[in-house]
Parts: C-alpha cells; sequence; structure tokens
C-alpha cells in the first residue's frame, strides 16, 4: 500500500495521461473511423478504394511500428510536435480502422430497401447516411465500438516508451527508487480498470437506452 500512498502524485500524473490519451485518440479515431466508413459504401469509387487503403494498411501494421513512424519518422519530415500529441494521431488513426469496419458492418445490417427509399424521395447520399442508414446502424454497433475505444485505452501503454506521459510508464521511476514491481504493476492494473469499466459502463447506458432490443 505504501507504493500508492507516497507516489501518489506520480500515479495520478500518470492516470491523467492516460486518460488525455485515451479521450483524445478515441474522439479522433471515431472521427475519422465515421468518415472512412463513409468512404468504404460511397458510390465513387475512389473513394471506396481510399477507404479500403487506409483500412488494409492500418490494421495490419503493428501498433509498435506504427508508432516508430509517426514519433521519430515525422520529424525528420521537418513536423515538430509534442510526443503526447504524435502519440494521439497514432492511437488514433489506428484504431480509426476498426472503427471504421465496426460502422461499416453495422451499416451493412440496415435493410437495402431504406436506402433506396430514400434515394426514391429525392435525398442524396449523403443525406441518405446521415438521416436514414446510420442512425439505425448506430444501434447495433454500440457494443462493438465500447470494446474498441477500451482496446484504445489499454494500447494507450505503448506511448510510455517514447516519452510521453502515462500509467505503465509510472513503473521505472517507481522501480528505481526501489519499490516492490509486484505493487507497483498492482496498483497500475488498478488505474487501468478504473478506466476501462467507466468506458464499459459508459456503453452499457448507451446501449441500454439506445441499442437493438434483444
Amino acid at each position: 500500500m505504501d507504493v500508492l500512498t507516497d507516489n501518489f502524485s506520480l500515479y495520478g500524473e500518470g492516470f491523467l495521461g492516460t486518460v488525455e490519451l485515451t479521450v483524445y485518440s478515441s474522439a479522433l479515431a471515431l472521427a475519422l473511423g465515421f468518415v472512412m466508413a463513409s468512404f468504404r459504401v460511397a458510390p465513387v469509387g475512389s473513394l471506396r478504394v481510399l477507404g479500403t487503403v487506409w483500412v488494409t494498411v492500418l490494421r495490419n501494421t503493428p501498433l509498435t511500428l506504427l508508432f516508430f513512424a509517426v514519433l521519430l519518422g515525422l520529424p525528420r519530415f521537418g513536423l515538430v510536435l509534442p510526443f503526447q500529441l504524435f502519440a494521439v494521431l497514432a492511437l488514433g488513426c489506428y484504431t480509426s480502422a476498426f472503427i471504421c469496419e465496426v460502422l461499416r458492418s453495422g451499416i451493412n445490417t440496415v435493410p437495402t430497401g431504406q436506402g433506396e427509399a430514400a434515394r426514391s424521395l429525392g435525398m442524396t447520399f449523403g443525406q441518405t447516411l446521415n438521416q436514414v442508414v446510420l442512425p439505425q446502424a448506430f444501434r447495433s454497433v454500440i457494443p462493438p465500438v465500447g470494446s474498441t475505444l477500451i482496446a484504445l485505452a489499454k494500447n494507450s501503454a505503448i506511448a510510455g516508451a517514447f516519452s510521453v506521459t502515462e500509467l505503465l510508464g509510472t513503473y521505472r521511476t517507481l522501480n528505481e527508487l526501489g519499490y516492490s514491481i509486484i505493487w507497483t504493476f498492482i496498483w497500475i492494473a488498478v488505474g487501468y480498470l478504473i478506466i476501462t469499466l467507466t468506458i464499459s459502463a459508459l456503453f452499457n447506458v448507451m446501449e441500454k437506452r439506445w441499442g437493438v432490443a434483444r
């Protein structure tokens, strides 16, 4: 217990760092995932190709390699930003590929007749997608989107290896100070558990309110 009480500020800083990474990366992932899902079902061939390439490349690239590419590669091209922002870009872009596929699977559950009926009323593709298809698809994708964002929260631990303040990285300082590595990791695990359970509770509430009735 001493490892927590003696280093509460250090744990708190790491915990808040992980929360910030999770929130900002989730917002980016949801935005990019929505755009790419729209591209993948768009009637324009070039947009479908762009969406497919985005998903294929990112889903098949190890996240650690993507961190190296973003945090160490982009500065070589003159793009110098805080490491935390680079970490948000890496996590958000990586997770957006999975969000895209989740949304696309939800879109595919909507009967094609819904879209045809909307187009027969003179609605454009964008109007059909935003006003008819996505509201119905959203109800079926709440649980998998929640699971994907929980995975993002846990994946944020990789950022600690790139000088980004986050929860897992606190173990190095505590280990150097001579604290028990077992209790150090136990309290780190508790921190991640708080974050993931909060996300899970939020999406459970959303599912009960807007999800598909079982």
